[in-house]
């Protein structure tokens, strides 16, 4: 029986004998700082059950629970509220019942899967900030999601035709004089990008020509030439044109490459990948089925349409009068497509940014009309956009922090402020790059995931990568002292002794209280879809050790019990700490 379910049990008891009252649920707070106690129960709830003054009711309840639950020592009541003291004998017989805190907060995958996908890239430009608070947070729900029970299958969709990408095409056909990513040294994707944005330069300068020629504004940009041939390409790519077609596998292999080699540096990882040229005509079939149920209708120019005016939304067309498929066919026949291929899937989670709110509410209304019950479990992932300090970027006119510049500059700036605190001269220049890499992405990653996703980010590198303050290079470098306590009380090993009784100090139970949050935690996280809590809690963890560390003795402790308890103490924070960066993906040095 757990604290809550024991202490809820005799607080009826208590009730029952005392007032002659039956309460139906308990309410509990974690005690205020400023007070004694370790479990508050709130006595004003009570009221409308127990007839009394509240604090004469909690001091009732304290003293029945003092003398009935061996966890509780002592109480003390404020006002309306009755703070629970528990006995260390609780805390430490908690902490030796966990065998291994390697694997603590994580729970074993159950039968019932859930597929996240993030990432959606376009094919026509690299990865850049936006897509990497995406493709972080995407990663980490998932891995989030696993710790908490969950299987899970990871995937993206990959955006790989429409005329974006035969801009990019036609620029390199036109200007490119056969440069490849082996001839030029540039990852594909950087290449493929550097077309796309040369497409812009010259569709800018065809506008401007025609409009000094007396066309207006309007007109020219419909009539500039280079946009024209770029819509013609598409033509021929829709009708299997063999040249074009080949063009276009040709390019999109670079970017493909471009794209790996940018998920391996970030750390992140993908089950299967959907590519939108085989899925742009699903869903079509389901439309016919659809009209059937009377979940669409058609209107008389032969368009069909899905009205969702008495769910509070419009009507949105989901085939056009000419047969062809909208977005919206398409994403209804991919996630019908992708339960098929992984028939255990039970829910999915977009991970899309919020300027696509409207569309999944309206994708995830259809899917729940045409009767699939795994549409009740569906979840848009929803998440604010990244700023730099500079401001907003356009990938067309070339102004995009490309997510591998980035990175570079985060290992960067990890090494130039390394290299101030002067502490790795004895580090190998493989150690160091290795270390450089792990603050820097560490600091990133952090930076970004301790951000309720729903919220816009502002992000400044220099600030991100602080060895003080909310960080990841603090969690990190905090991870890094344990593991040099720990390397010391190997090394002063002694034999086995007689253990001793030990009476916690005030911070080692504050602190054993915060590693006992960390499996909720989890939980907490996967079920708000919410890297921002495992985030956060990891700080105020490390937070409250470093406090211990300050404060209690370890090698210097009374006895050998003591300093083992302490070392102990010390590998297990190491422990939840290495567990919840790594559902953040967040690697943990040895050594800073």
């Amino acid at each position: 029986m757990n604290l809550h379910t024991n202490l809820t049990k005799h607080i009826k008891e208590a009730v029952s004998q005392n007032y002659g009252a039956t309460l139906e649920t308990i309410e509990f707070q974690a005690t205020r700082k400023d007070f004694e106690g370790d479990v508050t129960v709130v006595i004003f709830s009570m009221l409308r059950t127990v007839k009394g003054n509240p604090v004469q009711i909690g001091e009732t309840i304290g003293a029945y629970l003092v003398e009935h639950v061996a966890e509780v020592s002592k109480y003390n009541v404020v006002k309306g509220f009755l703070n629970v003291v528990l006995s260390d004998a609780y805390y430490l017989d908690f902490f030796r019942s966990i065998q291994d805190f390697g694997t603590y907060g994580r729970v074993p995958p159950g039968k019932d899967a859930m597929m996240v996908e993030y990432a959606s890239p376009n094919t026509n430009k690299p990865l850049h900030l936006g897509h990497v608070r995406n493709v972080l947070l995407g990663y980490s729900v998932a891995e989030i999601l696993k710790a908490s029970g969950k299987k899970v299958y990871k995937t993206q969709i990959i955006n790989d035709r429409g005329i974006h990408i035969c801009k990019s095409m036609l620029a390199w056909q036109r200007f490119g004089n056969g440069e490849t990513p082996e001839s030029s040294g540039l990852k594909g994707d950087t290449l493929v990008g550097k077309y796309y944005v040369r497409f812009d330069k010259e569709y800018k300068a065809e506008i401007n020509k025609l409009i000094e020629k007396g066309t207006p504004e309007k007109e020219a940009k419909a009539k500039a030439p280079i946009l024209i041939e770029a819509q013609e390409m598409l033509r021929k790519w829709e009708a299997g044109d063999p040249e074009v077609v080949a063009l276009w596998k040709k390019m999109n292999g670079w970017v493909y490459d471009g794209f790996d080699a940018t998920y391996e540096n970030i750390g992140v990882d993908f089950d299967k990948n959907y590519y939108e040229s085989d899925t742009y005509l699903l869903g079509k079939d389901f439309i016919e089925t659809g009209l059937k149920k009377g979940v669409f209708e058609k209107d008389p120019d032969g368009s069909v349409w899905c009205d969702l005016t008495d769910e509070g939304l419009d009507r949105k067309i989901v085939l056009r009068s000419d047969g062809t498929a909208v977005y919206m066919t398409q994403d209804i026949g991919t996630a019908i497509q992708r339960v098929k291929d992984f028939p255990d899937v039970k829910g999915m989670i977009y991970t899309v940014g919020n300027e696509q709110d409207y569309h999944f509410k309206v994708l995830f209304l259809i899917l729940k009309k045409l009767g699939f019950s795994w549409a009740e479990n569906l979840y848009h992932l929803s998440y604010g956009m990244v700023d730099l300090p500079s401001g907003k970027m356009k990938s067309r006119e070339g102004t995009v922090v490309d997510a591998d510049d980035l990175i570079e500059d985060m290992v960067t700036t990890a090494k130039e402020i390394s290299e101030e605190l002067g502490k790795i001269d004895d580090f190998s220049e493989k150690e160091k790059n290795q270390l450089y890499k792990t603050i820097g992405l560490g600091a990133l990653k952090y930076y970004i995931l301790k951000v309720d996703p729903k919220k816009r980010i502002l992000f400044n590198p220099e600030e991100s990568v602080d060895f003080q303050g909310n960080t990841g290079p603090f969690i990190q470098y905090t991870y890094a002292r344990i593991q040099s306590i720990l390397r010391k009380a190997a090394e002063n090993a002694t034999q086995d002794q007689e253990e001793e009784a030990i009476q916690l100090h005030p911070k080692e139970k504050e602190l054993i209280k915060i590693v006992q949050q960390f499996p909720e935690t989890v939980q907490l996280a996967a079920s708000n879809y919410s890297p921002a809590l495992v985030a956060n809690y990891t700080y105020d963890l490390v937070k409250e050790f470093n406090s211990f560390y300050q404060n209690v003795p370890i090698f210097g402790a009374e006895n050998p019990t003591e300093i083992g308890f302490r070392v102990a103490l010390c590998d297990a924070v190491g422990n939840v700490i290495k567990t919840a960066f790594s559902l953040l993906g967040i690697h943990v040095p040895d050594r800073m």
